[in-house]
């Protein structure tokens, strides 16, 4: 495996002015892609959370809530989540539909995930529930009212929005403002990527849901983590040493390369290739 990967490493020339993609390095790609979108690679992953509802209201929240507790070991991200729901009465949409602000108190009290605390637990709830007050859906707090074809765009009004929420409710950013990250700050933006491409990628393959139409497939961005990050510069796709946005940027010129129309499916690729295969 170490040998294969070293060989379509030195297989793949700069990337800074070529107009062309080694053929051998596209196809394995491709296959890893293949390999790791499957039932299998949800039943261990966050996006397992979301995959336990089926009103397209009920998946976007937890989908959102999950993905924002995604950082560090996926087991704990899984228990913690579905702790964090369960204190919802595992019916995120109607609970903040109808949850009085008491019942937000008494949800967010203790509830912790390495530094998400019970503060930014209330703070999120209060802000989902005003941008669900005020758009009706989630999706549609990620789009602006100007016409944007660039997914940090919607990252960025997505933001502003969610801070403003939570501001009518009464509560400044502070700390919770590391939670929900843009591209304004140069953020890599990981987690709100990656529940983009849950989103609104197709469902074909039974792992991401294609319930949001207005964000298409070929707009979304790379969840670009230590995983992602180190396998493209081992397979000299990044060069960029830190993962941030402008190497955001840099990794999708050639993974649009390999896939024009649905580029982040390479996700499952360079993720898997790290978490799963340790390269």
């Amino acid at each position: 495996m170490v040998n294969e990967l070293n060989k379509e490493k030195k297989s793949v020339r700069s990337l800074e002015s070529r107009d062309f993609f080694d053929e051998d390095l596209k196809a394995f790609l491709l296959e890893k892609a293949d390999h790791f979108e499957t039932l299998d690679f949800v039943a261990d992953d966050p996006i397992s959370v979301p995959h336990r509802y089926r009103n397209p209201r009920d998946i976007e929240l937890a989908g959102f809530i999950a993905a924002s507790l995604a950082w560090g070991q996926r087991k704990t991200i899984l228990k913690n989540a579905l702790r964090f729901l369960e204190r919802m009465d595992e019916s995120p949409y109607d609970y903040l539909l109808h949850a009085t602000d008491r019942e937000i108190e008494v949800t967010s009290a203790g509830f912790v995930h390495r530094t998400f605390q019970p503060r930014d637990a209330k703070v999120f709830l209060h802000a989902l529930q005003e941008l669900l007050s005020e758009f009706n859906t989630l999706e549609a707090a990620f789009i602006p009212r100007e016409s944007s074809p660039t997914v940090q765009r919607h990252l960025e009004i997505f933001n502003e929005r969610f801070f403003e929420a939570a501001q009518r409710r009464g509560f400044e950013a502070g700390r919770t403002r590391k939670h929900v990250a843009t591209p304004a700050k140069a953020s890599a933006s990981k987690r709100l990527n990656m529940f983009l491409r849950w989103m609104v990628r197709p469902a074909s393959r039974g792992v991401d849901f294609g319930i949001w139409k207005q964000i298409k497939t070929h707009q979304l961005m790379i969840p670009l983590d230590v995983h992602t990050g180190n396998v493209a510069r081992k397979l000299g796709l990044l060069h960029r040493n830190t993962n941030d946005w402008k190497a955001v940027e840099e990794l999708m010129i050639p993974l649009r390369m390999v896939d024009e129309q649905d580029p982040v499916r390479l996700d499952f690729a360079l993720f898997g290739l790290g978490a799963i295969e340790g390269f």
